[in-house]
C-alpha cells in the first residue's frame, strides 16, 4: 500500500515533517510512507499549466500513484500555509485532473499548543472535500504539545502519542483496502 504524505511546513525543524517521519515505524504491515517534497514548487499560477512544471508533474505523479495521502499541517493565521495550499491546487490541476480525487485522505497536525491546528485542519478538510476526497474524520489528530512528543533528534518519543497514530493509520489503512 503506497502512501504520500505531505507536510505543511518547510521549516527545517518542523514538528510536522517530524510527525510525518516517525509514521512509517508505526505503520501497518504493507504500509509504505512517503513523503512529498513541495519546497521546489513554484508559485501557482494557471498560464504556467501550458507547460507544466516539473516539480509540480513529479508531485502529480506521486499522487496518482498513491493509495491515500497523509497531510500534517501546522496552523497559520487559522488556517493552513500558504505552502501546502500551493502544493494542493497544483496537484489538483489543470481543472478535470485533478490527482486526489477519490483518495482516502488523513489530516493530521502538531503545535506547540494543544489545539493548535484544529482550525487549520477544519479549513483543510473543507478543501478536501471539495476536492472530493475521501476525508477520514476519526480520529482527529491535534497534537501538542509539540516540544513534550519529540526528543532532540526529532523522533516522536511519546507513547501514547505514538498508540493514537498507529490506530489512525489502521483506519486509513481500511479505507484504503
Amino acid at each position: 500500500m503506497n502512501i504520500v504524505a505531505i507536510s505543511g511546513s518547510l521549516r527545517k525543524d518542523s514538528f510536522n515533517t517530524m510527525l510525518l517521519r516517525s509514521l512509517s515505524e508505526l505503520a501497518p504491515a504493507g504500509m509504505d510512507i512517503s513523503i512529498a517534497d513541495i519546497s521546489t514548487l513554484p508559485m501557482y499560477d494557471q498560464d504556467a499549466e501550458v507547460s507544466f512544471p516539473a516539480a509540480a508533474q513529479a508531485l502529480k505523479d506521486a499522487i496518482e500513484k498513491a493509495d491515500g495521502i497523509i497531510i500534517a499541517t501546522p496552523e497559520y493565521n487559522r488556517s493552513i500555509p500558504g505552502v501546502l495550499k500551493n502544493a494542493i491546487d497544483w496537484a489538483s490541476r489543470p481543472w478535470g485532473q485533478n490527482s486526489f480525487a477519490g483518495k482516502p485522505v488523513l489530516t493530521m497536525g502538531v503545535s506547540v499548543g494543544k489545539l493548535g491546528t484544529a482550525l487549520a485542519q477544519a479549513h483543510l478538510k473543507q478543501i478536501l472535500t471539495y476536492l472530493d476526497m475521501k476525508v477520514i474524520g476519526q480520529p482527529e489528530l491535534y497534537l501538542g504539545p509539540a516540544q513534550e512528543l519529540f526528543d532532540a533528534a526529532g523522533n516522536l518519543t511519546e507513547e501514547s502519542t505514538k498508540d493514537t497514530l498507529a490506530k489512525a493509520l489502521g483506519v486509513l489503512a481500511s479505507r484504503v483496502a
